[in-house]
Order: structure tokens, then sequence, then C-alpha cells
């Protein structure tokens, strides 16, 4: 397959990644410069359990403290700070930061990646500001700079994987924070990029799948047979071989809402459960919250998968177990605690556990109700309306509005990760 690069979409696309966002937002909030400042965000630094959700570039720099270090390896050094996530003031600085974007671009033409990345398409709009793209995304770097004190990196391309690259293999590693990769730099550039996984929307896992194709490179990738590509990975294949020469057609004024294909929970334990009832009441608290996004979306489930890591610490010695079991289709919180513990009573045996996960896929998005055979109906219909009537409570009045009992126990989680903001804390915790 050969792409003339003449009829292919050519648009001007800036990808923008704030900079160590989260301990960039915590330098700016305690008068640090964010280049210069040695600090990271910690979760639960209170205990051996400690992670690092983000590191500042100097930290990272001088100390080597990357994402997801746990507390126990990073370094004691006098001049490294150590603060709390405050997952709400990440979102107020991420609404503060795309409404500069808007000012540059039309509402569809903005794509919010995730809190710390942003797409703008300012095919249309960047002659407005500048003589050239360049210009405008140095102009929008020092508004950023000026109103909000963090630093952004830019990559511009002629589409929407062109400027992520830029970004990521170029912006990131040059002092400007810039980087402008077109159609013509593919054989330059993008063939030379050197690890398989720096190649946007390609894991550890694909790159293992492609190894064994013989592809070892991105360059190799794209001098590939494509209907080889096609025929061992199928459709994706041959959007890689594209990805490879550089082609991405997608529109970011074409907003696609994919249907969810799971919905899951998970969470490490602030401490090992070594108790059956205490493990217990986790479990029925994740499924009945995972069971109430089910019913929020419409769809019932026909599998359910738990997992369960066991402690490092503990006798057990770490690694745990991870099953599943097809059920008739379903989103009662009652049904879907019970097949819940049913997998957990049939594979533990008396571990230390320090992790549980639940995920419930196989959907089917209707609105009709599923009864089976194994329960009344009218029983099944009380169900029901139990669940929907406790559902429009919490979402009313919050979910600590109303709780099991067995929540305020010594073993309940939901009462306090309630209060969190993406699984971390939200409140001004470490600036009082």
């Amino acid at each position: 397959m050969i792409f003339d690069y003449e009829k292919e979409p050519r648009r001007v696309l800036f990808c923008i990644d704030v900079k160590s966002f989260y301990a960039s937002v915590e330098c700016v909030a305690r008068g640090y410069d964010p280049l210069e400042k040695m600090l990271v965000v910690m979760s639960h630094a209170e205990n051996t359990g400690g992670l690092v959700l983000a590191s500042s570039p100097k930290a990272k720099e001088v100390l080597g403290i990357t994402n997801v270090t746990r507390k126990y390896d990073v370094p004691d050094h006098p001049e490294l700070a150590i603060v709390p996530p405050r997952m709400n003031e990440y979102i107020k600085e991420n609404m503060k930061i795309n409404a500069i974007y808007k000012e540059y671009v039309a509402e569809e033409d903005l794509h919010i990646y995730s809190i710390d990345e942003s797409f703008l398409d300012v095919s249309a709009s960047w002659k407005l500001f500048g003589q050239t793209p360049r210009t405008v995304a140095k102009i929008i770097q020092q508004r950023i700079k000026k109103e909000t004190g963090l630093a952004i990196t830019v990559g511009i391309g002629d589409n929407p994987l062109l400027a992520k690259l830029a970004m990521d293999i170029e912006a990131k590693h040059n002092e400007e924070r810039l980087a402008e990769w077109h159609y013509e730099d593919v054989p330059e550039k993008v063939w030379s990029i050197e690890s398989m996984t720096d190649m946007w929307g390609i894991g550890h896992r694909l790159a293992k799948r492609l190894n064994h194709l013989g592809i070892r490179s991105v360059y190799d990738l794209a001098h590939a047979d494509v209907n080889s590509l096609k025929r061992n990975l199928g459709i994706i294949g041959e959007q890689l071989y594209a990805h490879a020469h550089g082609i991405d057609r997608s529109r970011l004024s074409e907003k696609y809402i994919p249907e969810e294909r799971s919905y899951n929970n998970s969470q490490i334990l602030m401490r090992d459960y070594m108790r059956q009832d205490e493990i217990e009441v986790v479990i029925r608290e994740m499924a009945e919250q995972v069971a109430a996004r089910l019913r929020k979306a419409h769809c019932q489930t026909e599998c359910v998968h738990l997992s369960v890591g066991f402690s490092k610490a503990g006798l057990s010695g770490g690694s745990g177990f991870s099953r599943q079991m097809k059920v008739p289709l379903t989103n009662s919180s009652k049904l879907l605690i019970e097949y819940c513990l049913t997998i957990f009573r049939q594979h533990w045996h008396g571990e230390e556990v320090r992790h549980i996960g639940i995920t419930y896929s196989k959907l089917n998005y209707n609105t009709y109700v599923q009864l089976d055979l194994f329960h009344e109906p009218d029983e099944q219909l009380k169900e029901l309306k139990l669940d929907q009537l406790i559902d429009e409570i919490r979402q009313r009045f919050g979910y600590v509005s109303l709780v099991h009992a067995s929540s305020v126990s010594s073993g309940g989680t939901a009462i306090s990760r309630a209060s969190l903001v993406g699984g971390h804390a939200g409140g001004m915790e470490g600036l009082q």
C-alpha cells in the first residue's frame, strides 16, 4: 500500500501537554518554580503504601523519581518536598487552561485528551492570532505561563498523530518545548523512533506481538506487508501500518462516544486485610458501586470478574487470584454481590489481601428487565425498585447519605473513598 501525501488531509493540529501537571500545580501554589523545585505528589504518604502520582522535572532529573514510585524507593533528600494530592485543584487548573484554549479554537475543535493533555485543531483560526502556527503556539505558551505559572509543551502536526508524536518525541526534550512534524518529516522522524512503545497506540503487549512477526522498529512496521498485518492483527494491523506512515484521518470535530465494553473498580487497601468478614465488606461495597454504574448506563452484565491481590509483606508472599464467571443477564446489586462473594469464597484460603478489583463485562444495553428462573419474579422486581431508589437518593444527596451498616465497620472503605476524586484526596491538605 502506497500513501500519497498530496491527497491526505493536511490540517494544523496542536497537541499540548502541561509539564508534570500535578507536581507543577503544587509548586506554583507554594511559590516555587515548577521547573526548578524538587517536589513529588504522593498519595498516602503517611504509610508504607505511599505512591508517587507525579514528580517535578527536577525530582526526576536529580533523584530519578518517576510516577508510581513507592514511598520506600523515594530517596531521603533535604530539598525534596513531599505533598499530598489535591484532585479538585488539578481539575480547576485544567478548566482554567482549557478556557484559555477555547479563545483560540471553536469548542468542537478542542479535544481534552486527559487532565493534562489537549488537542486543538487551529486550521481555521490560527491566522487570526499570528503569522505562523508556531508563533501562535508560542503565544499560547506565554499566556499559560503568565496566567497559571505552568509550563506547557506543544507538538504541531498535519494531523493528531503527527502532533502527538512531535510533542512526545521531540518537544518534551528541547528547551523551546515546541516541535513541528509534517508528512515530509515521516521518513526522517517517525521511522527513526527508537522504541516501538514510544509510538502512539503501541503498548508493551502489542510490541511483543509485532516482535513475533519480525517487526522490531517503526521503520520495520512501515515497510511490513500490510496484508500480513491484517491477517495477524485484524483492522488494528492496517491502522498501525498507516500510523507508521504518519497517516491519521480523524477529525476532532467528529465526536465519537463509544459504548463501554466493561465497568470496573479496583482499590489498593490501606493495610493488609486478613479477616474474611472485613474483606467481604469491601467486596460488597465495590460490587454494589459498579452495579450502580451499570444501571446508570442502562445496561446489564453477563460476566463477573473478581481479582484479589495478596500482600507482598504477608506470609502469602504476594500474587493472588483472578477469576470470572458467566451469570444470567443482570444489574441487580444483590445478585452481583452474591456472585462476587461466591468467586471469593471458592478461591480465597486465608491469605492477607491488599488489592481487590471487580469488573462486569459482556454488557447488554437495554431497558427491559431480565428475570431469571432461580428467584421469584416479585422478589426480583422489588430488588430492582430498591436499587433504583437507593441510586436516586445517592445521586441527589451524595453516596454517604445512605450506606450499609457494614460500611461503618473497621473493614469498610466506601465512606472514606466517597470523598476522593479520581481515587485520590481532593481537598486542601498540605497547604494548611
